[in-house]
């Protein structure tokens, strides 16, 4: 009935926005995936999964005590009179009841486990509970729920799924206590710019594509990068081997003095230096080149978000002055 009165008041409520020409913005969070990817909770539940797994070796010794004392009973009940019968029985039966109360003491729904893990998911719930609402006042949402939550949804899109920014947010306030201001300013205006980018499919496209563009020119110099330093291998090997023939000519062999004048090391060297040059000198200018065209768009970029400051500036003081009046 409560998730029926909540459906109705989410479908009144996108009517009557959208009446008004105004679009619900709706988001959700998933929880159980948040706390199994937030280090702290990680690392608390590790720490009671161990415990738990020092119970549960308790409980089988606990059995193990208990067959082990039937199997006994069980062969020897012949050989045992009445009363050794019936207080043997008394013993597993005691044994039993202890085992219950252990099991239900550490893994009943009010046991340790339970109650462990509920205090170590209280610090992070609450964290998620005051991250979500920064989230929603700061991008305006009117309604963010929770996926594992008693709320059954039957499709959820993955778009509206806020899950790994409220991580961002917790693990970046932990972060932060350790950082100075202008590390922290730095990364806001990164995490600032990336949202914008997020919740704008056309600016999210095109920097894919500006990201692409940068990948392809960076992968271009290193290839010419790799040739240079290929072509500086070659050369050497063949200067090694000119030196060598020259050596054995030394000892005997006659060579043309023709092919020795076009092939001397000396000719190779400069040749070979001149095209080395020419390579590096390529390389250097289109590195440069490139470093302009991203001065440049630093430049543009650095402009642009000056712009909007500027813009929400005039916005803020002209509302302060409505305010006022």
């Amino acid at each position: 009935m409560k998730k029926f009165f909540l459906l109705l008041l989410i479908f009144g409520f996108t009517v009557t926005s959208n009446a008004q020409g105004k679009g619900v913005k709706i988001g959700y969070i998933d929880m159980d995936y948040i706390l199994e990817n937030v280090p702290d909770y990680k690392e608390a539940s590790i720490q009671l999964e161990q415990k738990a797994q020092k119970w549960k070796q308790d409980i089988e010794v606990k059995k193990n005590e208990i067959k082990r004392l039937e199997d006994v009973l069980k062969s020897e009940r012949a050989l045992l009179t009445k009363e050794l019968i019936e207080e043997r029985e008394g013993e597993i039966k005691f044994l039993e009841n202890d085992l219950i109360d252990y099991q239900q003491k550490r893994f009943g729904s009010n046991g340790d486990f339970m109650i462990q893990k509920a205090s170590i998911a209280k610090p992070v719930q609450d964290q998620v509970f005051t991250a979500v609402q920064d989230i929603a006042e700061a991008r305006g949402y009117d309604f963010i729920f929770d996926k594992s939550s008693d709320l059954t949804m039957l499709f959820s899109a993955k778009r509206y799924d806020i899950s790994d920014r409220v991580i961002k947010t917790i693990v970046g306030a932990e972060k932060r206590e350790q950082m100075s201001k202008k590390q922290l300013k730095a990364i806001e205006a990164k995490e600032d710019e990336k949202e914008k980018i997020e919740d704008n499919p056309a600016l999210a496209e095109r920097q894919k594509i500006l990201e692409d563009k940068k990948a392809a020119r960076e992968k271009i110099i290193e290839e010419r990068k790799q040739s240079v330093a290929q072509k500086k291998k070659d050369y050497e090997e063949r200067r090694k081997k000119l030196l060598e023939d020259q050596k054995g000519n030394k000892t005997g062999t006659t060579i043309d003095s023709t092919a020795t004048n076009k092939t001397s090391p000396d000719n190779f060297n400069k040749l070979e230096d001149k095209k080395l040059a020419q390579d590096s000198i390529k390389a250097s200018k289109e590195a440069a080149r490139l470093k302009v065209i991203e001065n440049n768009k630093k430049t543009l970029e650095e402009r642009r978000k000056a712009l909007e400051e500027k813009k929400k500036k005039i916005a803020a003081d002209k509302e302060a002055a409505k305010t006022k009046k």
